[in-house]
């Protein structure tokens, strides 16, 4: 039974509503004479579930228990259970033994995708055969094999995808099976799209393999090319750009500028999930500081929603000082307007009830407003000061280590402000590389391979001597912050001391040199494309003064809080204001939806899955094109929040952007991947 239908489908741009849909369709099922039911997932599927569901949402929806798959489990045989898994060999074979001991009421068999023909078909002999076919309700292929992250940000969830495909030991038919895969992800989010997309992809590679099993499968499936929605929406089709990591491998390894891009830089954040240490301050009086001990450290595990979360919505894309100020001016507005609503109602406790009953008329009526409003404010006051905690921990980071030094720098590199003057990037690149005193090991090393990747600023040689300098610095001087600190840990930590690295530290360079002499190695042999040629620079506002009138304004509103986080940030933040850059993914994504000539729109594959065969793109520029109203960006091999928030560049109030990659990479994680290509 394929459910690619009204089920799986979403009305508008992004692909979270399909949850909105499911969770519509348990209310409904409510309604039954036995409401509660079981949810049994596999590791996979709980990655697509818990950045969606929270808990006491499953709760509200009748699930009493969720539980793993291949975990102990005991029989509850008067409650049905819903099974969200993949369709594996070994979950049918525990799902099969499940129904022959007949652990639960019934089971409702629902696959992350489509359960092969070969497979289904061993599956039924193996229930018949073990006698749990009375078990067995109903099955179902959902079409749901990706991790939508947020509302135009979905992950296909495949680790270490960049190896996969780049490894040079990898055979023929290691590559058709990691590209299948990467296509039937593909399939699920245009199955819960609902709508058939124009397919573009350089051509030759890794893209073009994608694309052509993804339109296969589009076309091989009836319900889809066939639906009445996707007919009625034919004027306004999304056009799905694929592309290959390739491409740029500056983006996922620079230092951001950008909250979001921040927190998944510098702090532990997975699936909208934050982690950090927080030291906490203590009492004078605690037996921590008579002691004379330090302070302990609690670990903060705090959960955040992109699209509900009002601040975070409307801040994850803005620089991080500007999130900073907004957020202490949020805060100290709804503090105003809450300790007003308390004063009316005599501080609390009986007096709200009290005031109202004592009170007169239009004043009773406002007043009552007021207190009504009350717990809505103090919500909103709870998440601006989960973001306040978040900010905090990210400044600690950023400050520690200097991050906005390596965000400048990097940023001169990549959009070729040195190429008249490489001697100077070289110069540069070497000061901030050896200086103990600023970034941990992989700031530097990010550092180093953004210098490798930029076009006019040095060939190997100087690639050589910039990477020596680095490595002879931290050998004989060490580093005075220690990379513990990323992923969430205190940055305060002292690393290197006494000129030495820690462990820890010593194995992150060497992965690091490791990863950069994998990166020299593509860069001799013209495998990647280096990237200044390829960026644009763009300044706020459209002049290259705005980005210092910008840091003026901010420092200004800054002098009247001369203490606390904003003042912090001004001092050490000011060169992470004002400019911004177009990645080489959104260059792309622009030049097709605005379908400039000359550019990737002319060089790209277009593939309908409507029409047979390769479109002739030449033959288009003299017939009338529907403007692009929703593009999806697809990466293969890793994307990052960085190149999500760039790509928004392209959007407009008539455009909607969705970003999606095989994985969503930390650049602690991808520097893993490049070192262990090498």
């Amino acid at each position: 039974n394929n459910d690619t239908d009204d089920s799986n489908k979403s009305g508008g741009g992004g692909v979270l509503s399909y949850s909105q849909q499911q969770q519509q369709q348990q209310q409904s099922q409510q309604r039954d004479a036995n409401p509660w039911k079981l949810l049994i997932y596999d590791a996979h599927t709980r990655s697509i579930i818990s950045p969606l569901l929270s808990v006491s949402q499953l709760r509200s929806n009748g699930v009493t228990l969720h539980l793993l798959l291949n975990s102990d489990r005991e029989p509850i045989p008067d409650v049905p259970a819903v099974y969200f898994v993949q369709p594996t060999q070994e979950n049918l074979s525990i799902i099969a033994r499940d129904c022959s001991r007949n652990l639960y009421e019934r089971a409702h068999l629902h696959f992350s995708t489509r359960i092969e023909r070969p497979v289904m078909e061993e599956f039924a002999r193996l229930v018949v055969n073990t006698g749990g076919l009375s078990s067995v309700a109903s099955v179902h292929d959902q079409f749901v094999d990706f991790v939508c992250l947020e509302n135009n940000l979905f992950s296909l969830n495949v680790p270490q995808s960049y190896c996969v495909y780049n490894n040079p030991g990898a055979t023929e038919q290691d590559m058709e099976l990691a590209m299948g895969n990467i296509a039937q992800g593909l399939f699920s989010v245009v199955a819960t799209l609902g709508c058939v997309p124009v397919i573009r992809c350089p051509r030759g590679g890794a893209p073009e393999m994608v694309a052509r099993k993804l339109s296969k499968l589009i076309v091989e499936h009836p319900t889809l090319i066939r639906s009445k929605d996707g007919l009625h929406k034919s004027h306004n089709r999304p056009v799905l750009v694929i592309m290959d990591r390739n491409m740029d491998l500056i983006t996922p390894v620079q230092h951001a500028s950008t909250y979001q891009a921040l927190v998944d830089d510098v702090l532990d954040h997975k699936a909208n999930r934050v982690e950090f240490n927080v030291k906490q301050d203590g009492n004078a009086t605690s037996a921590q500081t008579r002691g004379g001990r330090a302070p302990p450290v609690v670990r903060k595990k705090l959960d955040i929603d992109p699209d509900m979360d009002p601040f975070y919505s409307r801040h994850k894309f803005n620089p991080f000082p500007e999130a900073i100020e907004s957020n202490g001016a949020e805060l100290q507005e709804v503090s105003a307007r809450e300790q007003q609503i308390r004063s009316k109602t005599g501080g609390g406790g009986g007096g709200a009830s009290t005031a109202v009953s004592s009170g007169g008329g239009g004043d009773s009526s406002e007043l009552a407003t007021a207190v009504e409003s009350l717990p809505v404010l103090l919500d909103r006051k709870k998440k601006l000061e989960v973001h306040t905690s978040i900010l905090q921990a990210v400044m600690n980071e950023v400050a520690a280590r200097d991050v906005p030094q390596f965000y400048e720098l990097e940023t001169s590199l990549a959009t070729g402000s040195y190429k008249s003057d490489p001697s100077k990037a070289k110069k540069e690149v070497i000061e901030l590389a050896a200086d103990p005193s600023k970034g941990n090991v992989n700031d530097k090393v990010r550092l180093v391979i953004v210098y490798a990747l930029s076009n006019g600023v040095g060939n190997t040689s100087d690639i050589d001597e910039v990477a020596q300098a680095m490595k002879e610095s931290l050998e004989t001087k060490g580093s005075t912050i220690s990379a513990d600190g990323a992923g969430g840990s205190t940055a305060a930590t002292e690393g290197g001391t006494h000129g030495t690295l820690t462990k820890e530290d010593r194995a992150l360079l060497e992965n690091g040199l490791r990863a950069i002499d994998y990166l020299k190695k593509l860069r001799s042999m013209r495998m990647i494309p280096t990237m200044s040629s390829t960026m644009q620079t763009e300044i706020s506002g459209g002049t290259a003064s705005s980005g210092s009138d910008m840091l003026s304004s901010f420092m200004a509103r800054a002098t009247n809080q001369a203490t606390g986080l904003l003042a912090k940030a001004t001092d050490k933040l000011g060169t992470m204001l004002g400019k911004t850059h177009k990645h080489r993914s959104t260059i792309a994504v622009e030049n097709i939806c605005e379908m400039r000539p000359n550019t990737e729109d002319d060089d790209y594959l277009y593939l309908d899955p409507r029409v047979k065969g390769d479109v002739d793109v030449t033959a288009l520029r003299n017939a009338a094109r529907a403007p692009v109203r929703e593009a999806i960006a697809f990466m293969i091999g890793g994307g990052c929040y960085g190149e999500y928030q760039n790509l928004q560049m392209v959007a407009n109030e008539r455009r909607s952007v969705t970003y999606g990659s095989t994985e969503i990479v930390d650049p602690s994680t991808f520097l893993n991947h490049l070192a262990k290509l090498a």
